[in-house]
């Protein structure tokens, strides 16, 4: 082998020793300096464990929102029993306004035990717009269900002094020329809307049970 090129393949093996030997020292160097030497605030997130790129909850599983609630169909509700057989309620009676994908539409008739005209309930929850509107909607409805003239005037809607547990607007109204007749209740929350109607009772009445039966109803 010629002298030349055996000068310079010493050479050059002698400069890799050189920087094997170079790159041992930096390894040993970084080695040396942990995470856990460098403060709180540089260490890396892939150093800590259970440590997650993206610490947001992801869009495709939305936080529930607070507030959310949603209608039980109750066999019982205060102290009213849903009916069942003849006594059930055979198909929508009041339009319930748009319904989309999640809502749900409960409709029941509630009976005491001596009998008597039952009590019809009707309501939406996860209503996507202002659920005062919806259940403007459903006491609209319900006029038309008991075919109310409207040459007597609007019946207006009264506030119930105590709304229960649940909280919200309870509101109801006379649909009757006398003290006595038929009054529609209705609710209004974060989420729901809905009505009930009573054949024959009066505004108090009416109010105290209708929040008793939306104990029951509501979750």
């Amino acid at each position: 082998m010629d002298r030349g090129y055996t000068t310079v393949f010493r050479t050059s093996r002698g400069a890799l020793r050189r920087a094997a030997v170079i790159a041992a020292a930096a390894v040993a160097a970084l080695t040396a300096c942990q995470p856990e030497d460098l403060p709180a605030d540089d260490v890396p997130a892939s150093a800590v464990p259970g440590a997650s790129a993206t610490a947001s909850p992801s869009a495709s599983q939305p936080a529930a929102p607070d507030g959310e609630r949603s209608l039980v169909d109750a066999v019982e509700a205060g102290g009213l029993r849903k009916q069942t057989g003849d006594g059930a309620v055979g198909d929508v009676p009041v339009d319930p306004g748009e319904m989309r994908d999640g809502m749900r539409l409960v409709v029941s008739n509630f009976a005491g035990p001596d009998g008597g005209d039952p009590v019809l309930f009707e309501g939406v929850d996860n209503v996507p717009e202002d659920t005062n509107k919806r259940r403007e909607h459903l006491f609209r409805g319900m006029l038309e269900y008991i075919e109310w003239d409207p040459e007597l005037g609007q019946p207006q809607a009264r506030p119930v002094a105590d709304p229960g547990p649940l909280g919200g607007s309870v509101e109801c109204l006379m649909a009757s020329l006398a003290e006595n007749g038929q009054v529609i209740c209705g609710w209004a929350d974060e989420s729901t809307a809905a009505v009930a109607l009573f054949p024959d009772s009066t505004l108090d009445e009416a109010g105290k049970l209708f929040v008793a039966m939306r104990g029951d109803l509501e979750r």
